[in-house]
């Protein structure tokens, strides 16, 4: 296993420094593709080669590790000859054309490999005759032609500074940095000597994560390209040991247990050996050794879920039964067995929170559940005997969000919860949180107020202080001298006084349900004009819900005059079981005319023009998006689509890998294509069976690389509505996932879909 792990980890530490190409004459230009031997491992890749007015250029791609034209430095094609260097990634390639064939020879950090490549039709996600052009999108942004104060680069370029931490130690704080070339390195910062270093260089692939295990190193997390599996790195504070801890094809790591208490190993899961099986491994986070902890090996009966204690023993684990139910299992303190404790299901759950170390009983725990009651409560519990034995927090309209608690230096007492309200909450509970609370709300007033970090003797808090006209503003707070130090203000250029409200609401359904939301009201409406409005459905559906908070996109369509309204529809989550609940066989129902019911409500307030209403959203909001469209095609305008679902039987065709177990989870909640009538529904409620009924202008946005919501799906709406002679410009990314997370692309979205609202909303 050690071998074997030796040689995958150098594969990946040669494709990460790559980015060259191979390309030449007598055509040379296309896609070139061999397999290349490192060690006993074969890795497929590939090299695209172009010519221009004589210059040739290429790119690579590498399907294991999802990575895909990757630009590279010096192309040359002479006399049948190419040869691709890069100083950058030290590495070469010469191989000479004869046949078809290129046969030469890939040198990289001073080893050289036979690598034979042959011509092949390069395959990119989806239908590529499908995307509208660069040209034809442009054209569609240039449709806005007013001047506003605020660009679209004002609102959705990366912060300078973010995501600051402190080591544990306190002698260093790390942030994320955006270089000349747009990406944000990790920085660290020796609070001593002001110095900085880089310890985390952002590639092609944007660095999602990171945080500090012990002083010496951080651990932070990749994916390829958006396609959401995501890998374990690992760098010192200098830079340097910077390697992949789990270099493993068609892998999703989760992050199970950091051990505090540990400083060389973390608990992790991940479905290495099997893509629909996670299994909890100790991993060392410098050198990526594994110890497995657990086998699980059924997946008809799948583990979904293991608990910890802070030693890194497995205590509880949950099992899949039927795609419904759990059965769970805690481990006998005494016969240190797992026995069966309870069978839960989705909605009527139970777990463990925290295992409860202020009492000598190995057994105490908090336990969240809602078994009892329609909201999750948190309880002190007693898991030999079964019995409750507190109640530590309940809330009659809204669930906990979370729960803190301090290390051993405190004795592991509480320090706050939070629930989202209309607005989040936060409950201090220990005296040093009281302190910490009053004193920073008595500096920032109403404002939102976040702890992200802390050092091991908790004097230094790196808090995080935002509100819906705030992107949000770090700070350092010592509490021994009582000192708030500014760190960096994330959008420093949005004045908060030009910024728009987002207001919480209330209405009540045509069913009698009494629905949350939130409107943003650009001043034109406070001032009593009726303004155009963009609804806004947020993804899920179930579980998920909108919240109090800055919002890139409600700020820039109010500084283009647009209201935005975003309902908190039946199935979302946060409101209790039976909100959830209600919420089942709704989709492209019910859900729908949540959203209606909220449309209506504010053209009751006198803030809208009925005439002027638009619908946006992403994932689930697509389909809401779409579905809107066909049943109330009077209420509408226009509409965006935004990697959305526009399939459902397509949709439960892409349960596979690690969503295959959750099939009938689906079919509970969506419909079940077996069952005749809901067949039927399924069929009505899937816009792209029904895109003839589909009359507004309409504009779809695709990730190619999309896990959950596969490109295919944008293809059939596209592919439908153009078959009926309705132009729909699309605008698909090839190195996004399920919605765009590259600054340069993100910035053509919203420039695009401005273009569209113009077009159609003014």
């Amino acid at each position: 296993m050690k071998n074997c792990i030796t040689k995958l980890r150098y594969i990946i530490s040669v494709v990460s420094l790559l980015c060259t190409v191979v390309s030449g004459a007598q055509n040379i230009e296309g896609t070139w593709t061999g397999e290349l031997e490192v060690q006993g491992v074969t890795v497929e890749m590939s090299f695209n080669v172009s010519e221009t007015d004589g210059v040739y250029s290429s790119t690579f791609d590498m399907p294991l590790q999802g990575a895909i034209g990757i630009p590279l430095e010096n192309t040359e094609f002479e006399n049948s000859v190419l040869t691709i260097e890069s100083e950058k990634y030290k590495l070469k390639y010469i191989g000479e054309l004869n046949e078809g064939q290129l046969k030469g020879t890939y040198t990289q950090l001073g080893k050289a490999y036979v690598f034979n490549l042959n011509k092949t039709e390069k395959s990119l996600p989806g239908d590529t005759a499908l995307p509208s052009s660069e040209e034809e999108l442009r054209k569609i942004a240039a449709l806005e032609t007013e001047q506003f104060k605020y660009s679209v680069e004002d609102f959705f370029e990366k912060p300078s500074l973010s995501m600051f931490r402190i080591s544990p130690d306190g002698n260093y704080i790390s942030y994320r940095k955006k270089d000349e070339n747009g990406k944000n390195n990790v920085i660290v910062k020796d609070l001593r000597t002001q110095k900085e270093m880089v310890a985390i260089y952002e590639k092609e692939d944007l660095v999602r994560s990171y945080f500090w295990k012990g002083n010496d190193r951080l651990i932070y997390l990749q994916d390829k390209g958006g396609n959401e599996n995501y890998h374990l790195f690992g760098a010192n504070p200098d830079g340097s040991n910077n390697v992949e801890l789990t270099p493993y094809d068609k892998t999703m790591v989760q992050l199970a247990n950091v051990l505090q208490n540990d400083p060389n190993h973390m608990v992790i899961t991940m479905n290495k050996d099997n893509e629909q099986l996670f299994e909890p491994y100790k991993i060392n986070i410098n050198t990526g050794k594994l110890e497995k902890l657990f086998d699980n090996t059924d997946p008809t009966t799948p583990i979904s879920g293991y608990t910890f204690d802070n030693d890194g023993v497995l205590r509880a684990y949950s099992k899949l039964q039927e795609g419904k139910y759990f059965e769970n299992f805690y481990k006998n303190s005494e016969t240190n067995e797992f026995e069966f404790r309870n069978q839960t299901d989705f909605e009527n759950n139970d777990g463990i929170l925290a295992f409860d170390y202020t009492t000598n009983n190995p057994d105490d725990v908090y336990l969240v559940s809602n078994l009892d009651s329609d909201k999750y409560e948190v309880y002190k519990y007693d898991m030999k005997t079964n019995k409750k034995l507190a109640t530590v927090f309940k809330n009659d309209t809204y669930e906990i969000s979370s729960m803190v608690i301090s290390s051993k230096n405190r004795n592991y007492e509480i320090d706050y919860y939070s629930y989202q309200g209309a607005k989040n909450t936060m409950v201090p509970v220990s005296k040093l949180y009281k302190n910490i609370y009053e004193r920073l709300t008595k500096e920032f007033g109403d404002k939102e107020i976040s702890i992200l970090s802390y050092d091991k003797n908790e004097t230094q808090f790196i808090v995080h202080i935002s509100s819906d006209k705030l992107r949000g503003i770090y700070y350092l707070y010592n509490i021994e001298t009582n000192a708030i130090e500014e760190l960096a203000n994330m959008l420093p250029h949005l004045e908060e006084k030009d910024m728009a409200e987002m207001r919480p609401i209330s209405f009540i359904s045509r069913d009698g349900k009494t629905l949350h939301g939130y409107i943003t009201l650009p001043k034109a409406a406070l001032n009593g004009k009726s303004v155009p409005l963009v609804l806004n459905p947020h993804g899920g559906p179930f579980g998920v819900r909108d919240s109090w908070t800055f919002s890139d996109e409600a700020q820039l369509f109010a500084s283009r005059g647009y209201a935005t309204l975003r309902v908190n529809y039946r199935g979302s989550g946060g409101y209790g079981k039976a909100f959830q609940i209600s919420g089942h066989k709704q989709i492209g129902r019910a859900m729908i005319d949540d959203l209606e019911d909220g449309v209506k409500y504010v053209i009751n307030q006198g803030w809208i023009d009925e005439e002027r209403v638009a619908v946006y959203g992403a994932s689930y909001g697509g389909l809401a998006t779409l579905q809107s469209l066909i049943k109330t095609p009077g209420m509408y305008v226009c509409g965006v689509d935004y990697v959305g679902v526009s399939n459902l039987f397509s949709q439960l065709e892409n349960f596979s890998g690690v969503r295959k177990s959750y099939i009938q989870w689906y079919k509970d909640r969506y419909y079940d294509p077996e069952n005749t009538i809901e067949h039927k529904i399924m069929t009505d409620a899937s816009p792209a069976l029904n895109a003839d009924k589909i009359s507004q202008p309409l504009l779809v946005i695709q990730g190619a690389n999309d896990p959950r919501v596969k490109i295919e799906q944008a293809d059939q709406i596209v592919k439908n509505m153009r078959a009926r002679g309705i132009d729909v410009p699309y605008m698909v990314k090839y190195d996004e996932g399920h919605g765009f997370a590259h600054e340069a692309n993100r910035i053509e979205l919203y420039e695009t879909i401005l273009g569209f609202f113009a077009q159609h909303l003014k």
